[in-house]
């Protein structure tokens, strides 16, 4: 099994190409080693001193990592975690895992706004993230605000403010006049 890697714009995390399917569908954020119980995979890249965040992509893995320890020092480990994952032959994600598009659910009167703002998430802003190992996907939409959740590489990047305000908010206004702005949130 041959594991490429490739940089981010967020220098605090990488992203690992297994060359097989990681996520059918999806994707899958772990921001804590405590909320990486859902995935046997995410348990063993969290079990590497210094990892922050796993992020998972159809055919990628992303990895953060605190700024106390260099990736010339862990990624062997998270190579050969990832490598050890693939040829136990277990799943990446548990049984109860049920693939979502990630977006949050909105209901109220604003929801053919909501729909085009999805559609425009979906086709336009996420697979660009995609290949810098990150997601964005729809948490709320409220008197013209859109708010946004960043993960992965795209979650404490020092780029994703100029990402979201000149790139995103520039894309959403042009198509949808209601959109005023477009903000992060945890």
């Amino acid at each position: 099994m041959f594991i490429q890697t490739e940089t981010t714009p967020n220098p605090a995390t990488l992203k690992f190409l297994p060359g097989q399917t990681v996520l059918e569908i999806g994707t899958a954020d772990f921001p804590t080693a405590e909320t990486a119980g859902a995935s046997p995979l995410a348990t063993r890249l969290f079990a590497v001193e210094g990892v922050t965040g796993v992020f998972f992509g159809i055919d990628f893995v992303t990895v953060t990592k605190t700024d106390a320890v260099a990736w010339d020092h862990i990624k062997p480990a998270l190579l050969g975690a990832i490598m050890e994952h693939y040829q136990s032959g277990d799943s990446v994600m548990g049984a109860d895992h049920k693939a979502t598009s990630g977006h949050a659910e909105h209901t109220g009167e604003d929801g053919e706004i909501v729909t085009q703002i999805k559609e425009l998430l979906d086709s336009r802003v996420r697979p660009a993230v995609a290949q810098d190992g990150g997601d964005i996907t729809f948490h709320g939409f409220e008197r013209g605000v859109v708010y946004l959740h960043m993960q992965g590489a795209c979650a404490g990047c020092p780029s994703s403010t100029l990402t979201l305000k000149m790139g995103i908010e520039n894309l959403l206004r042009h198509y949808i006049p209601e959109v005023t702005e477009v903000r992060p949130v945890a």
